[in-house]
């Protein structure tokens, strides 16, 4: 399901409201987001993700589901809800995987 207010001033993150506020230092975001998801790299890593979805049977139905794919720290992937899994990155909370 998509954030409604995500990019309005109502939204909840101070990135949010900033990049509504500030139009140019968006368009900057996006371009660097762009070109650093067009690498190799993050090519790589989005096939071996979704290579994995498609193995666990849960490719396209995830979000339906209210499931991640979590990164334990021995390096496998679980399914996690989507809450616990994002909640847990962010600063001030260790580590950033189960």
């Amino acid at each position: 399901m998509r954030n409604t207010l995500a990019g309005t001033k109502k939204g909840n993150s101070r990135s949010a409201k900033f990049y509504h506020e500030n139009r140019e230092a968006a368009k900057k975001k996006a371009d660097y987001d762009k070109k650093y998801h067009a690498t190799e790299e993050r090519k790589q890593y989005r096939a071996e993700l979704n290579k994995a979805n498609r193995s666990a049977g849960t490719y396209g139905k995830m979000s339906k589901m209210g499931k991640d794919r979590s990164h334990t720290k021995d390096g496998k992937l679980v399914l996690e809800s989507s809450s616990r899994n994002r909640a847990r990155n962010g600063s001030g909370k260790g580590s950033t995987k189960k």
